[in-house]
């Protein structure tokens, strides 16, 4: 309909375009925790879950699957991670309604064109295979950067992947961004039961533009221009969401460490997906970049258009 805004939060189509959750498993552990993660999700919004193995794993990402001690044949050891996630995820949701399968491609790829029919999409921070020290796996970080939909990925510490830590924290940037990633959020803790933290983050520059004008004064502009921008945002997406508390944060710093603080208390941190173009195809920018290799919690990432 001319004039309406497409709804980037695409949980909300479910009951008419039967959109699943979809989940990447590839039987490490990360892939275990973010099928966890999926199942309660699923069972949180009333999903169906689409269990997806991409068969080239075997081949791209090492070994073995941490629940089995000895490498089967390639199609054996695809049924094996399957029915082990069904089974997972029958005994922690049985109401969740499970469709296991083994897609013939990269496991980055094969996620990324179910991304086209899910209503989110969600992977571990890394799978088999991954070289120590690296904080994100490339599947991963590629899903988060390409996929159509919201991806969730399952990161941080155990009490905020579990839901203990009982809040959901936003960054709010300007424009369709910011107002896809709020919703989102939003929802979230409507169905969590928690609030939500809004952050805003602001940088004056060192010397003001005016030279009249003094140091001080010229940070006091930039914060109420921040203000504005979050009032702004946060006014056009609570309308729907009344019932959920939101807690304003303006931050002086930048924005890709400004959200890391606040996630080491929070069950969900959520982003606007900031992408830029070049010849190499798509790319996250630095505030997702940095959200997704040192955050505390599962970050979201929530992209517009």
């Amino acid at each position: 309909m001319e004039g309406k805004e497409q709804n980037p939060f695409r949980y909300e189509a479910v009951g008419a375009m039967e959109f699943p959750l979809v989940v990447g498993v590839d039987g490490s552990d990360g892939s275990l925790v973010a099928l966890d993660w999926a199942v309660e999700e699923a069972a949180r919004f009333g999903l169906s879950l689409r269990v997806v193995h991409a068969s080239l794993w075997e081949r791209y990402e090492g070994p073995v699957p941490s629940f089995n001690d000895e490498r089967p044949a390639d199609g054996f050891m695809a049924e094996r991670v399957l029915a082990a996630a069904r089974q997972r995820a029958g005994q922690l949701h049985p109401e969740v309604k499970v469709d296991a399968v083994t897609v013939p491609s990269d496991a980055a790829d094969a996620l990324v064109d179910e991304s086209r029919k899910a209503a989110a999409l969600v992977t571990g921070s890394s799978g088999r295979g991954v070289l120590r020290g690296m904080l994100l796996g490339s599947v991963s970080l590629a899903v988060a950067g390409r996929a159509h939909c919201p991806v969730t990925v399952v990161r941080g510490e155990e009490r905020n992947i579990r839901g203990t830590a009982h809040k959901v924290v936003v960054g709010v940037e300007e424009g369709q961004e910011a107002a896809g990633a709020v919703r989102f959020a939003l929802r979230e803790a409507e169905r969590r039961g928690c609030e939500v933290e809004a952050v805003r983050a602001w940088r004056a520059p060192q010397q003001p533009t005016d030279p009249l004008m003094v140091l001080d004064d010229s940070a006091r502009v930039y914060a109420e221009q921040a203000t504005d921008v979050l009032e702004e945002v946060l006014d056009a997406a609570q309308s729907e969401y009344p019932q959920v508390t939101i807690r304003r944060t303006i931050v002086e710093g930048p924005a890709h460490k400004a959200l890391l603080q606040p996630s080491a208390d929070a069950g969900l941190l959520v982003l606007g997906a900031s992408r830029r173009q070049d010849h190499r195809g798509l790319h996250l920018g630095r505030v997702s970049h940095t959200a997704l290799h040192h955050a505390a919690c599962p970050v979201a990432i929530v992209p517009h258009g």
